[in-house]
């Protein structure tokens, strides 16, 4: 990869979780997210080769598919409250909404199936990226909304994840 594009992704990526960690409003945050999602898609499809083209394309489809789902939820909640401000999240389906984006961009049970394929097929350095930090501005919207989510919903997934990982990781062959 040219030494230019990889500084440009690099400093895409950081700067994407800087603007998502350290927005209050919904729209910043979701710019962030995007930001960081375009940005390491180059990265991904790097070594040009169509198991790393398909895991690139699936990666993109999912995290379009999130980003949608938070829009539509600050939209909702925004219509229904007047507030833009992540703290803010009063209404009802829009919690439920961000509850299943957030989902979806860490990959947690039952959206995880996108993960694994993924990883397959990008390079190790890059499935190390997109399970470290590629997680943390999801985190941190999950932490700065997570006193108006469902604690039951969360823990189920969060549990489901965690034994289902385990299992599913047994029948692991590959180190990624």
């Amino acid at each position: 990869m040219n030494p230019h594009a990889k500084l440009i992704s690099t400093t895409s990526l950081l700067m994407g979780t800087t603007i998502t960690i350290s927005s209050n409003h919904w729209v910043m945050a979701w710019a962030g997210l995007e930001i960081n999602t375009l940005a390491v898609i180059p990265l991904i499809s790097k070594p040009h080769h169509p198991r790393a083209i398909e895991a690139s394309i699936k990666y993109f489809l999912v995290q379009a598919a999130a980003s949608t789902l938070i829009l539509f939820s600050s939209m909702t909640n925004a219509w229904s409250t007047g507030q833009w401000d992540i703290t803010q999240l009063n209404h009802p389906l829009a919690s439920t909404l961000l509850t299943t984006a957030i989902a979806m961009k860490l990959g947690l049970v039952p959206f995880h199936f996108w993960l694994p394929e993924v990883l397959q097929g990008s390079s190790l350095t890059t499935a190390l990226l997109l399970s470290t930090m590629m997680k943390l501005p999801p985190i941190t919207i999950l932490f700065m909304t997570s006193h108006s989510l469902n604690p039951t919903l969360l823990t189920t997934m969060a549990v489901a994840s965690a034994a289902l990982g385990g299992w599913m990781g047994l029948n692991q062959t590959q180190t990624r």
